[in-house]
Order: structure tokens, then sequence, then C-alpha cells
């Protein structure tokens, strides 16, 4: 599960990346969503446009309010949250403030998903 504020190109990588983790692994029913926290009137249109360009085929692209869902406490200087949870319970959860999302982390994130799947 994803949890962002801002939809940058590193944002979408992680995204596809994650997506083809997950209809790579159908067998293991995995799912996997993305919460947009923004009060953006155009943010829906935007998802769409991203769905369709990076062609998504399993992962979930939703909004929430800017604090998010209840219960799930996202920090408010966190400008994107990554958890991998597993049977209800979560396995690593890693946090990022604006801009500070690369590359390296999207991999780190991927290869973490992929070893919580063996």
């Amino acid at each position: 599960m994803v949890f962002a504020r801002n939809i940058t190109p590193t944002l979408t990588s992680l995204v596809k990346k994650i997506d083809e983790v997950e209809v790579a692994a159908d067998k293991n029913k995995m799912g996997s969503f993305v919460v947009m926290l923004s009060d953006d009137d155009k943010l829906e249109g935007k998802l769409k446009e991203i769905a369709k360009k990076e062609e998504l085929k399993k992962i979930v692209l939703t909004i929430d309010n800017p604090a998010g869902p209840d219960g799930y406490e996202i920090a408010k200087d966190a400008d994107v949250t990554v958890i991998l949870y597993k049977s209800k319970k979560v396995v690593k959860t890693m946090a990022f403030k604006k801009d500070e999302l690369k590359d390296k982390n999207v991999t780190e994130a991927v290869d973490a998903l992929k070893d919580m799947l063996k």
C-alpha cells in the first residue's frame, strides 16, 4: 500500500513497478493500492491518465482527504509512505519527505515486496 501527496515521475515509476510485481504474483493473490492524499478536484482525471499511459493492470488508484484514513497516522511531512504488509501484519514501512523518493528507494521498496512474496 502506498500513500502519496503528489504525483511525481518517481512515484509513477514506483506504482508501475508494483503493478508489474502484482501481475507476476497473481497466484499469491497479492493486492496493492495507492491512496492519494489530496483535495485536488482534478486528481481523478490525472490518475486515469496515468493508469492509461502506464497500462496499469492490477494496482488500484484511490483518493482520500489530505490527512489520510483514520487509524493510519500518516506523517504530515511524508510525501510518500510505502507500507508492506502480510497477513494483516506490517512487514516494512518506508516514508519519504517531499523530493526524497529516488530511484534507489523505488528499487529498495520493490525488492522488499518481492522478498515478502517468496
